[in-house]
């Protein structure tokens, strides 16, 4: 249940992380090859606590949206750092757009904005391996799966032993779907009419480069 009346379910990342940690059987990790890889750089600051509690290492994958060609607040596509894309079908059919266009515009992005983003984070380095690793994807929110479903695809072409999601909150409708394609979904609020990420957190300031420089030189 919410915290009060308006709705608010966390303090702070600091407090949703807490919050994800007790709804994770952690138990079921323990003797396991675990890393966890942070989707967003408000996830990277929960990642980094979940990481410190478990005894494990993190990361982050670096992912970026494709707009639609009219309408610049429209996400048709997203690609990551590993080139995996995925499209919304129904998106790009319902406007026209044709697929060729798309997978132009995940090159454009992925050399415009992914690359200077890897060399930002990790001197241009490469995501730590997580082949045959049980790998536990974390984020502060999830509005749609578009992202957790780019990031899973991305994971499996890495050769990622077992692939879970972890969420202090999502949509009910997310997180059906993402449990037919992970091992597992870990998420202490279900929501069923999500607004924004921003209602249900008091406090969701942008992190400051240099905390997250820190966290990454961390498990280095």
């Amino acid at each position: 249940m919410p915290k009060n009346s308006n709705h608010k379910y966390f303090i702070d990342r600091a407090d949703a992380a807490e919050q994800l940690y007790a709804a994770i059987p952690t138990e079921f990790f323990q003797d396991r090859d675990v890393l966890i890889v942070a989707l967003s750089e408000g996830g990277m600051v929960i990642a980094d606590i979940l990481a410190q509690k478990m005894g494990c290492s993190m990361d982050i994958l670096l992912s970026e949206s494709i707009m639609a060609p009219n309408n610049p607040e429209l996400s048709i596509a997203k690609v990551s750092e590993t080139q995996e894309i995925v499209i919304h079908k129904v998106l790009i059919n319902a406007f026209g757009i044709d697929e060729e266009f798309v997978y132009k515009e995940a090159k454009r992005v992925y050399d415009d904005t992914i690359l200077s983003h890897l060399y930002r984070y990790r001197k241009g380095g490469s995501l730590q391996s997580v082949s045959g690793k049980a790998v536990i994807l974390v984020d502060e929110c999830v509005e749609t799966d578009f992202t957790a479903i780019v990031a899973i695809k991305s994971m499996i072409g890495k050769e990622a032993k077992n692939i879970y999601i972890a969420t202090p909150i999502l949509d009910e409708a997310s997180h059906e779907s993402l449990t037919q394609i992970s091992d597992g979904v870990f998420c202490p609020h279900q929501i069923r009419d999500y607004i924004s990420i921003e209602y249900y957190y008091e406090n969701l300031e942008k992190p400051v480069f240099s905390e997250l420089e820190r966290i990454l030189k961390h498990y280095e």
